[in-house]
């Protein structure tokens, strides 16, 4: 019987693995019921009380959140003070207008928005876009939210807000929505410093990519960009412009690989895995052993062996082993 032999290693370093915080014994964390309560408000939550009160609201209450012991205030806000945050995934017409029709009927808004001071005036909601328009469309003159002191916590929604799962464009349309926000805040700090408010480096240049074409096909350079792209020690008003030159160099692979796709398709090949398959063949990535070369370099090479792809030597057995994402995923 022949031994196995071992299998190779292909030496690239894998990403460290996500940190789930493990199960707390119950009942060792965080504040009890009566130590909630607030008989003064800390600097940074009287500043933003004084902010409500000038932009026209009215803070009912406040108190020491049970987990974190953050201050948060209690408040109903004039609904045209208040606006989504302008990173945040788009506004879907049928959800907000049942969401309408369910608070009407119900003739009670029971779901306040989180809410944060906007960088000059007003209040930003990270996570009640639906909600706040719902609320409009009925044509409320208020509204009842949970004010937040940090306004770090509009950064940090993303990560916080999991109800309901991204697809890849409305992800990384919401971490480069999240990055241009950055930039006029404190596009001086080194982008690693934001790492967790963005999860991943390759998310932000897919970004990019989206908003120059909302229908670009990110699923199937998503693996190479994932692997391959990660967060700089610069500035973010450097750092951005590396995203924007990757982007534009796979908007510009992209075209040369749809050139393939087409000549398949007059050859009769139907698949909703055809770009799959032509990226798959251009991939450097999976002759190379050891460290992986530099994203651009990489893209660079897609780009000349999709010039030089030969659709004659193609079969149809070729397309049956083609996997990963289907042209429509997005």
């Amino acid at each position: 019987m022949a031994t196995p032999k071992p299998k190779r290693k292909s030496g690239l370093k894998r990403a460290p693995a996500k940190r789930t915080p493990r199960k707390a014994k119950p009942g060792t964390r965080g504040l009890s019921p009566a130590e909630c309560r607030l008989d003064s408000l800390p600097a940074e939550a009287e500043e933003v009380r004084a902010r409500v009160e000038r932009e026209g609201g009215l803070v009912l209450g406040a108190y020491s959140d049970p987990l974190g012991k953050n201050a948060l205030l209690i408040a109903i806000l004039p609904i045209d003070r208040i606006e989504p945050t302008p990173f945040q995934r788009d506004l879907s017409q049928t959800h907000h207008r049942k969401l309408a029709d369910v608070i009407d009927r119900t003739g009670m808004f029971l779901d306040p928005v989180i809410a944060v001071t906007a960088p000059k005036e007003g209040f930003w909601t990270p996570n009640g876009r639906h909600r706040l328009e719902a609320m409009r469309r009925l044509g409320a003159r208020a509204i009842t939210a949970l004010v937040v002191p940090k306004r770090e916590i509009a950064w940090q929604i993303l990560a916080l807000n999991t109800e309901k799962a991204h697809n890849l464009r409305e992800k990384s349309l919401e971490v480069i929505r999240i990055y241009r926000g950055l930039l006029d805040e404190d596009a001086k700090r080194a982008e690693t410093q934001f790492a967790f408010y963005l999860e991943e480096a390759s998310l932000v240049t897919l970004g990019v990519c989206y908003e120059k074409n909302g229908k670009f096909a990110g699923g199937a350079y998503n693996p190479i960009v994932r692997r391959l792209e990660k967060f700089s020690e610069e500035p973010l008003s450097k750092a951005i412009k590396l995203h924007e030159r990757h982007a534009d160099m796979l908007i510009e692979l992209d075209a040369r690989v749809a050139e393939v796709i087409a000549k398949l398709k007059a050859r009769g090949f139907v698949s909703p895995y055809l770009r799959a398959f032509v990226v798959a063949r251009i991939n450097p990535l999976r002759w190379i052993q050891g460290e992986p070369p530099p994203l651009e370099e990489v893209l660079k090479t897609m780009r000349e062996r999709a010039a030089k792809f030969n659709t004659e030597k193609i079969k149809q057995e070729d397309l049956a082993s083609a996997g990963g994402a289907p042209d429509t995923e997005d």
